[in-house]
């Protein structure tokens, strides 16, 4: 299978994303091919509902690079445990080119598994907590610029209104499914892997 990013307003990226209860040889190359797409892609972070998959897992680097940094692949992640407040600049690979300034808690506590079924239990803190935080929203359904005031959304507006004219072209063009043929394969993946 060949992945590719998705970009707003695509449907999945709206969709809550269901838990994992099973994970095979596939699932494995999915999460690989995520890391990829991610690195190709200049990211430090990538949430299965961006690669158009309604599952509960997202890879992360928080150096960007290949080869470098720790590379994180959690399933079923959950965070809690904020504590603190810290604003800070965040983009996002499903509307490229698009930033904004989003405040988050500056610590919580990261739970979930790893692709051989260890549990993931930490504290997580600074630019990772921040990655981690962008990628839960994602599996949940929620993009960044959720998270901004008024003022600042109006800020980007214009560049989503673009998203949305290309999305629509793509669509009217058939290069995009429509609602139901979408909801038909997300649910094919949840029967699948939930």
């Amino acid at each position: 299978m060949t992945l590719s990013i998705i970009h707003y307003p695509h449907p999945t990226l709206q969709h809550r994303s269901r838990p994992i209860v099973r994970v095979d040889a596939k699932l494995r190359g999915m999460a690989a091919e995520m890391l990829e797409l991610m690195y190709d892609n200049e990211g430090v972070g990538l949430a299965a509902n961006q690669v158009d998959l309604p599952i509960r897992m997202f890879v992360a680097n928080p150096s960007g690079e290949r080869g470098e940094g720790e590379e994180w692949i959690v399933i079923n992640p959950v965070i809690d445990r904020p504590k603190g407040s810290e604003s800070g600049q965040e983009g996002c690979l499903s509307v490229p080119g698009v930033y904004a300034q989003v405040k988050r808690p500056k610590t919580v506590r990261l739970q979930g598994y790893d692709l051989q079924g260890n549990e993931i239990n930490v504290e997580l803190d600074g630019f990772l907590a921040r990655v981690v935080q962008h990628e839960v929203d994602h599996l949940d359904g929620v993009m960044f610029f959720d998270r901004i005031g008024i003022e600042a959304k109006r800020d980007i507006e214009h560049a989503l209104a673009e998203f949305e004219t290309t999305f629509e072209s793509l669509r009217n063009t058939g290069s995009i499914p429509d609602d139901a043929e979408l909801a038909r394969r997300l649910a094919e993946w949840e029967k699948a892997y939930t």
